[in-house]
């Protein structure tokens, strides 16, 4: 479990504390986050945690992913976008350089250009759960354009380009031992 999401998770088991719903007890919440990882969670509690403790007068900049060109756009857009992204991802850690810091170099790259291209049509996520966090806290998590543009997309994006990516690529035939 990366810091972000434990610093979400624990932030909103305080919150729920605070407005009574729920208490926080560590020896069951290990045992749900060993069987059940709960990424949707921690994004909200991420979220929480940013509107939280963002100072006042830049809270009119967050909200999130949004929708910001009709609905099958959008999920065009988010679909095609969660397919180039998890294609690079795929194609430079399994067949790009060995240099762990060029790598790294053309993950940032590639990631960044795709959120610059996608800002204009879905303010672009490319994680449902990151998706997810921002809706819930926004209250936008209950639509099935939400549902639509940020889950379904972006799974048959990702799916599709593992497809594509073993197509083009396929795995070395396993030798046989005599």
């Amino acid at each position: 479990m990366d810091y972000c999401s434990m610093f979400g998770r624990t932030f909103l088991w305080n919150r729920l504390e605070q407005n009574g719903i729920g208490t926080f007890h560590p020896t069951l919440w290990n045992k749900v986050e060993q069987d059940y990882n709960l990424p949707a969670l921690g994004a909200v509690g991420g979220a929480l945690a940013i509107v939280e403790l963002m100072p006042p007068k830049y809270k009119h900049m967050l909200g999130g992913p949004s929708l910001k060109v009709d609905l099958h756009t959008g999920a065009i857009a988010e679909g095609l976008l969660t397919f180039v992204m998890n294609f690079l991802v795929l194609y430079i850690i399994l067949k790009g350089p060995k240099n762990p810091l060029m790598k790294n170099w053309m993950l940032s790259v590639s990631i960044v250009t795709m959120i610059i291209f996608g800002s204009g049509y879905t303010g672009p996520s490319m994680n449902p759960a990151n998706s997810f966090g921002w809706a819930y806290v926004n209250n936008r998590h209950n639509t099935w354009e939400h549902f639509y543009v940020y889950w379904i997309s972006p799974f048959v994006g990702a799916i599709l380009a593992a497809w594509v990516f073993r197509f083009f690529f396929p795995p070395a035939p396993k030798q046989k031992k005599a």
